[in-house]
């Protein structure tokens, strides 16, 4: 199993970027999908998930209005759209999954030991 996160790169502040994780190989039939971020020398902390059919989302609240994450089954890729962005939110962004709760719940998406896979990680840096 292989998750690749990309899009990440440098931006102003204000600009925006959609990262990307592609998942191959065969984790399992269905999966629940996050983004955590860990900035230089901070602690991992949980941006925001989806459950496989789409339908649930979860989110760090003071993020949910500049965040959107949505999904392509079919290309077993999940997004996250990053607007508005700023300083702060520069970090190594990380996409995991979680095959034993395909929907997740608004607990376990927050929990970073919820999840099996993890990608390797992209560097957003938001320049002031």
């Amino acid at each position: 199993v292989q998750l690749q996160a990309s899009g990440g790169g440098l931006v102003q502040t204000g600009g925006s970027l959609r990262l990307s994780c592609a998942v191959s190989g065969r984790p399992g039939s269905s999966w629940a999908t996050a983004w955590f971020r860990q900035a230089p020398g901070k602690e991992r902390t949980f941006v925001a998930a989806i459950g496989w059919s789409g339908r649930e989302t979860y989110y760090t609240e003071s993020w949910k209005g500049r965040f959107t994450i949505s999904k392509d089954n079919a290309k077993n890729t999940v997004f996250l759209q990053m607007n508005s962005l700023k300083p702060d939110d520069t970090a190594v962004y990380y996409c995991a999954i979680d095959i034993f709760s395909v929907e997740s719940t608004p607990s376990r998406a927050r929990q970073g030991s919820s999840y099996q896979y993890w990608g390797q990680g992209t560097q957003v840096t938001v320049s002031s």
